[in-house]
C-alpha cells in the first residue's frame, strides 16, 4: 500500500496517549478508523511507558489500532548494542521492512531524544 501511513510509539507517546495528548489520541483514532494507517508498539518501549505510568501498558495494548511488536531475534541483537531498550526498539522498529518499504515514523512526546539519529518524527507537542 503506497499510500500508508505506519507509525511507531516511543514510550514517551504511549503515555502521552493516555493522559489525553490530542495529537496521540487522533493517531491513534485514525489508526482504528482509517484505512492505510498503521501504529505500532515495540514492547520494549511498551515497558518503559509502563514504568513511567502504570496502567499505560493494559491501555495501549486494549486499543484495537496498535499493534504489538514483539522482541524477536534480530530486534533482540540490535538492542544488544544500545543503552536504552525503549529506544533502541522503536528505532528498530522504523527501520525499512518489506511490509513497510519506507520504514515508519516515530511518534514522540520528546522529539530532542531523536535529535540527531536516522528516523522520522512525529511531534506529539501542541
Amino acid at each position: 500500500m503506497s499510500n500508508a501511513l505506519h507509525v511507531v510509539l516511543d514510550d514517551t507517546a504511549m503515555v502521552a496517549a493516555g493522559t489525553g495528548n490530542v495529537l496521540a489520541s487522533r493517531l491513534i483514532h485514525r489508526a482504528q478508523a482509517e484505512p492505510g494507517w498503521f501504529l505500532y508498539a515495540p514492547t520494549c518501549a511498551l515497558i518503559e511507558a509502563d514504568r513511567a505510568r502504570p496502567g499505560t501498558a493494559e491501555h495501549i495494548a486494549a486499543l484495537p489500532g496498535v499493534t504489538i511488536l514483539g522482541l524477536d531475534l534480530p530486534a533482540a541483537l540490535a538492542l544488544a548494542r544500545d543503552a536504552t531498550w525503549a529506544t533502541a526498539h522503536a528505532r528498530y522498529a522504523a527501520q525499512p521492512t518489506p511490509e513497510r518499504t519506507d520504514g515508519a515514523v516515530i511518534a514522540t512526546a520528546a522529539p530532542q531524544v531523536w535529535k540527531g539519529q536516522p528516523v522520522r518524527v512525529i511531534d506529539l507537542n501542541p
